[in-house]
């Protein structure tokens, strides 16, 4: 009973934490570009020298 008194904590915690880094995430920007990584892999960068 007493291992709840620190698993239920520490998952709230663990919960929160990963909320915050998701907002986080979004309000920066990092979800903003959708369309430039998909057509990435069809530009051609080969340059041989």
């Amino acid at each position: 009973m007493s291992v709840l008194y620190v698993l239920l904590p520490l998952a709230l915690v663990l919960a929160a934490a990963a909320v915050w880094a998701c907002v986080w995430a979004v309000r920066t920007g990092q979800y903003d570009d959708t369309d430039t990584p998909q057509l990435r892999m069809l530009k051609d960068d080969d340059r041989r020298k």
